[in-house]
């Protein structure tokens, strides 16, 4: 694996490498560990091919084909009572074992565990969101709000099923890919960050610090 240029970053080489994804920890804990991180990773391969394949589907049904979703809802649970239909009465003439569909889906354990998860994501988002906003990091914040901008000149030109389909593929094979070849971006990132990093002091050091600012008033004191 290569190292980064002593003569090309200076100083800023001695740092160590930006792990993404807050890689102190191993990818899978940061996805949450459990079934959802064995999905994303692809460690059960039928489950996630069929997810990929599912949402491929989806996207051909309403991009291509021009499926409405109040019908594309209405033929879903027609499907679904048909088949548990078939299945019940499979079940009385085979002896099979009857569907216990709503047992398995109104798990309260499911709920609470679906529930604790989502609350957790939700408060390290806003607390992200909050510190990034109040300015106590001006390089994130600045990030964040490129980033926004650009999403938002990027849904101009794409229709937000494209958009969402394309969300949905990234985080279906990305954090993949990631595992797989850490090594490799984790160079690649840290060396985008050094640059980033040495352009943002020479910005403070040229332009920011030679704003003029105005007088700092003393608090008085009674």
């Amino acid at each position: 694996m290569p190292t980064p240029s002593s003569s090309s970053d200076s100083d800023d080489d001695r740092t160590p490498l930006v792990r993404p994804f807050g890689r102190q920890r191993p990818i899978r804990d940061i996805l949450g560990g459990g079934k959802v991180a064995d999905v994303l990773l692809w460690k059960d391969k039928r489950i996630s091919a069929a997810i990929l394949v599912g949402i491929g589907f989806i996207w051909f049904l309403f991009e291509v084909y021009e499926y409405n979703l109040l019908t594309l809802l209405c033929h879903i649970i027609i499907s679904a009572m048909l088949v548990i239909f078939a299945w019940n009465k499979g079940a009385e003439t085979f002896n099979w074992t009857r569907p216990k569909i709503p047992h398995l889906i109104s798990d309260k354990s499911t709920f609470r565990d679906i529930a604790a998860i989502s609350r957790a994501k939700l408060d390290q988002f806003l607390s992200s969101f909050f510190y990034v906003a109040c300015g106590n990091d001006f390089r994130q914040l600045v990030l964040a709000i490129v980033s926004l901008w650009t999403l938002s000149v990027i849904g101009n030109y794409i229709s937000t099923l494209n958009l969402l389909f394309f969300g949905c593929l990234c985080l279906e094979t990305l954090p993949f890919l990631y595992d797989r070849y850490e090594d490799r971006v984790d160079y690649f990132v840290g060396r985008v960050s050094r640059r980033m990093r040495k352009s943002y002091k020479k910005l403070d050091r040229e332009v920011l610090r030679k704003i003029p600012r105005g007088p700092v008033q003393e608090k008085k004191h009674k």
